[in-house]
């Protein structure tokens, strides 16, 4: 299915202002910015619209302020470094909207870029308060989103703003979209997806959504022990809650019933506690005695994972395995990690911990498409409407105009 909404490359935008809602929720570090993956993922974007004569006007949230100014979750360091990105300089600005911003943006010349400060800053936000979103939207002719990890939040800055101005996708957010929705409407077979993370409960409506179109689901990391429970397995120490366990319960019934083969570990590396000092034992089973927690799966799990992943016409990985951010319980998720890096089939990865493994590992380069998006990757696979995405204006069926 062709994405539906109007691409920027569609838009006319020389000589005008762009107001580009971007991703730059990115990590911070004494001033500094940790990892600017998410920041380098919008150059292409930003890059394409300074070639055609725009003066861009970047809006981004970073952290949860609670609608106030936190200093600390200020986006100066990210417009920093974005400068460094794209080669030129970044005017910040001081706050999001105001009379000061007003003069800033009134000022810009083609190709020049002007920061807002973090949108979470101002209550409106996260409320989608239409005051917010006119006075964004007064300050560009023209509005792009690029966060797609931003997209399946009703925000201001995201969905507010199209209401005021015509509303194109972004590159990333096109190829977002694009990639993760061939996942589940038209994916080579077999479809093997592989899930992790914590809680049943978050991923639910992932795991509906695959027992009717995947081959094979196979069930990693800590939600594993909420299908132990309701099969009425031991699990002694390990993590789960309630609400998973009758989720989990559910989604056994339903796999039973369906084509697809949902898949749980055979054995486990356990931990008397979450610690990476914690004394380990590898258990050849999946019982957990007393006084002890799954915090990985095991070889014999990490070897019958990697072998489906290898058969797999397309995978989908989202949720790491186990607690690979501790040395001794990472040889589940590093398993899982480089059979996705050398399947032959197409790969994708979504979600925030599993991209991360996939870096800490050195293998983002080896997968089809590494998602940028946590919640809104999960919403578009589930099948919901991104309201980020949802607002913008329909993409035409004639031939693209040139700008």
């Amino acid at each position: 299915m062709a994405f539906s909404k109007a691409s920027v490359r569609d838009a006319t935008v020389k000589g005008r202002r762009v107001l580009v809602r971007v991703d730059f929720n990115v990590p911070l570090k004494d001033g500094e910015v940790v990892d600017d993956t998410r920041i380098r993922a919008a150059l292409p974007t930003l890059e394409l619209l300074r070639e055609r004569g725009a003066a861009l006007v970047l809006a981004s949230h970073l952290g949860r302020p609670g609608g106030e100014v936190k200093p600390e979750l200020s986006l100066a360091p990210v417009g920093r470094r974005l400068s460094e990105l794209l080669g030129v300089p970044v005017t910040q600005a001081p706050k999001v909207i105001g009379a000061e911003v007003d003069l800033a943006a009134g000022c810009l010349g083609p190709g020049e870029v002007l920061l807002l400060e973090n949108t979470r800053f101002e209550p409106g936000e996260t409320k989608n308060d239409p005051m917010l979103a006119g006075s964004l939207a007064s300050l560009a002719q023209v509005y792009v989103n690029d966060a797609f990890g931003a997209a399946h939040r009703a925000h201001a800055s995201t969905e507010g703003v199209a209401r005021h101005l015509p509303g194109y996708a972004g590159l990333l957010l096109e190829r977002e979209v694009t990639e993760l929705s061939k996942v589940v409407e038209d994916p080579a077979r077999p479809l093997v997806v592989v899930l992790g993370g914590a809680k049943v409960s978050d991923k639910v409506g992932v795991i509906d959504r695959f027992l009717e179109v995947a081959d094979q689901i196979l069930i990693g990391g800590a939600m594993c022990f909420s299908f132990f429970k309701a099969q009425g397995k031991e699990i002694g120490n390990s993590l789960y809650d309630e609400e998973s366990v009758v989720a989990a319960r559910e989604a056994l019934a339903k796999a039973a019933a369906s084509d697809c083969a949902l898949t749980l570990p055979v054995d486990l590396v356990l931990g008397r506690e979450f610690s990476a000092e914690t004394e380990r034992q590898e258990l050849d089973g999946i019982e957990v005695p007393d006084g002890w927690m799954g915090l990985d799966v095991g070889p014999r799990t990490g070897a019958l994972y990697a072998e489906a992943v290898a058969g797999a016409g397309t995978v989908l990985w989202n949720g790491p395995m186990g607690a690979f951010e501790m040395e001794p319980f990472a040889a589940g998720t590093r398993a899982v990690a480089d059979a996705v890096a050398a399947a032959p089939g197409k790969t994708v990865v979504g979600g925030g911990d599993s991209v991360a493994a996939m870096v800490q590992f050195g293998l983002e380069e080896k997968v089809d498409w590494l998602s940028t998006g946590g919640g809104a990757s999960l919403e578009l696979l589930e099948g919901k409407k991104l309201p980020g995405v949802e607002a913008l204006i329909d993409a035409k069926p004639t031939d693209r105009e040139e700008s």
